[in-house]
C-alpha cells in the first residue's frame, strides 16, 4: 500500500503513542522523517531515535518519547504543508506557534531546521509542522 503524506503518518504515530502512554514508537524510515525528527530533538520535544531494522528487513526509526511527571512534553503536534495544499512561507512570514512558545519546523534550501533557526539564516521555505 502506498502512503500519500509519509510525514504525516510519522506525527499521527507519534500523537497517538503519546495518548497511549508508549515510551517508544516505530515508524518506516526515511531522510525526511529523520531531519524532523533531529529538529525535534534538538528543541527538547523527544529524548532521541535510532535506526533499525524491522522483522520484515525493512529499515525504522525507533523513536524514544518525552514525559514530564507522567504528561507528554508534546501538547501539540500538527501537519501545516499538506499533500494537497503545500504552504510557503518567506522568512518574514514563518509563523510563531503559541507567541514563540511552541516551533513551528520549516524546510528550507538550507535544510529542514526550526522557525528561530531559519530566521536566524534569513531563509523562508515549506512550513512542515507546528509542535508545542
Amino acid at each position: 500500500m502506498s502512503m500519500n503524506d509519509p510525514l504525516g503518518d510519522m506525527l499521527t504515530r507519534i500523537r497517538n503513542a503519546q495518548m497511549r502512554g508508549k515510551s517508544t514508537v516505530r515508524t518506516p524510515a526515511s531522510k525526511l522523517r529523520a531531519w524532523v525528527l533531529d529538529v525535534l530533538k534538538a528543541e527538547g520535544y523527544i529524548r532521541g531515535y535510532e535506526p533499525v531494522t524491522s522483522a520484515a528487513g525493512h529499515g525504522e526509526l525507533e523513536i524514544s518519547l518525552k514525559y514530564y511527571e507522567g504528561t507528554p512534553v508534546i501538547r501539540e503536534l500538527a501537519r501545516v504543508s499538506k499533500p494537497g495544499r503545500r504552504v510557503y512561507a518567506s522568512v518574514k512570514e514563518i509563523p510563531l506557534v503559541r507567541n514563540g512558545l511552541g516551533v513551528s519546523i520549516v524546510s528550507t534550501p538550507k535544510g529542514v531546521m526550526s522557525d528561530a533557526a531559519a530566521r536566524n539564516a534569513n531563509v523562508g521555505g515549506e512550513v512542515l509542522c507546528t509542535v508545542f
